[in-house]
């Protein structure tokens, strides 16, 4: 295995997890919900320390705690744990009552455990974390797109274009500048493919064999007027040829914008990206289009090339893979699936609907551990098959 797979992939996943948590641990202490333990990385525990009830801080070195007070003797923003864990890979935060099952002496719900909180409160804390990977997307999609980094690009030119394919039978050749697509104005390749492929996505259905029409808008380099011209798209190419049939040119651009718009086209970018996840999540479901799923390993392959390619052409693909990473565990936790956040926010809402009236604590704890056994089975399987594909 490459090393730069290991470099690169702990503290991508560590940003990942760590941000997620953080949101979850904000939004508890603002719920006044009592946080037993913040951890960076997973146990077991190397070092932690603790605020005391009523002066000072304590140490707690591996999983030896000196108690010299009860936990529940403070209010909920105090004897929180803050502890660092041997495996350097995100983060977690364990809350009391997060299960259903803190009461105190009375038998009645502990006021600072989660499910004593209201409906509201529970949801906010629940959603936090996936607030939080949105908000992390945005601020790596700023900074990629913001001066010093850029995405790398080509221009709209072409190079080449392969015999008999679309572009050479509608007429394109080499040299043209591509000046707009379907009456969209382009400056870059990527803008370019981004189009046809959404043209060719929503035609996928059809036959192996059908094209798509698309119109360009080119100047060709003898000539200072545009022209129009239809170019076929192929929904099944030959591969290696592309939609349409013509390369760019190699020369390398780096697109940016100015520092006051990085925002802007952080939070514009991260809402595209997500509605494409979405997008491709549906058609999935609905069998439109082949199950494709990374697991760790894939994902490590990935963040390990992405990490290499740094020196060649720059931080944004470590950026934006970490970007798009931060929306993919955003968008899957928001799937009401039971054990992950979406499906405990769902269990929340059938609770509003019933009014008010509660699942069993006991219910609802086998409901997440189905979920969550089936979500282990999935990853097993699929880190399997990244493993079959990385050695084949």
């Amino acid at each position: 295995m490459n090393y730069w797979y290991i470099l690169a992939v702990i503290p991508v996943f560590g940003l990942l997890v760590l941000v997620h948590e953080l949101g979850h641990f904000l939004a508890a202490k603002w719920s006044g919900i009592r946080v037993e333990e913040f951890g960076l990385g997973f146990p077991p525990r190397i070092v932690g320390i603790r605020r005391r009830a009523n002066k000072g801080w304590e140490v707690i070195w591996l999983n030896k705690i000196y108690e010299e007070e009860s936990p529940f003797d403070a209010p909920a923003p105090r004897n929180t744990i803050y502890s660092l864990n041997l495996l350097p890979i995100g983060g977690f935060v364990r809350m009391t009552g997060e299960d259903g099952s803190t009461v105190d002496e009375y038998g009645n719900h502990d006021p600072q455990s989660f499910t004593a909180k209201s409906a509201g409160k529970r949801f906010i804390t629940l959603a936090a974390g996936v607030v939080m990977n949105f908000l992390l997307a945005i601020v790596l999609f700023s900074i990629a797109y913001g001066p010093g980094v850029g995405q790398p690009d080509y221009p709209a030119q072409v190079a080449s274009v392969v015999p008999n394919s679309p572009a050479a039978q509608a007429g394109l050749r080499p040299g043209d500048k591509i000046l707009a697509i379907n009456d969209k104005p382009v400056q870059y390749m990527s803008e370019i493919s981004l189009a046809v492929q959404g043209v060719v996505s929503t035609n996928h259905d059809k036959a192996p064999s059908a094209t798509v029409p698309i119109k360009l808008t080119v100047r060709h380099p003898d000539s200072t007027a545009p022209v129009t011209m239809q170019v076929n798209a192929r929904l099944h190419p030959p591969q290696g040829q592309g939609a349409l049939g013509f390369s760019s040119v190699s020369q390398r651009v780096y697109v940016t914008v100015p520092l006051w718009q990085a925002p802007l086209k952080g939070i514009s970018y991260t809402f595209n990206v997500t509605g494409q996840l979405i997008q491709g999540l549906v058609q999935m479901v609905t069998g439109q289009v082949q199950v494709q799923v990374a697991g760790p390993v894939g994902i490590a392959k990935y963040t390990g090339q992405a990490a290499q390619m740094v020196t060649e052409i720059g931080w944004w693909p470590i950026l934006s893979l970490t970007g798009l990473l931060s929306l993919n565990l955003a968008v899957v936790n928001s799937l009401p699936f039971p054990a992950l956040d979406g499906g405990r926010i769902f269990l929340i809402l059938i609770e509003l609907l019933r009014g008010g009236k509660r699942i069993k604590p006991e219910r609802e704890a086998i409901i997440n551990f189905v979920g969550m056994a089936v979500l282990l089975a999935l990853m097993f399987i699929i880190t399997l098959s990244d493993v079959w594909h990385w050695q084949s």
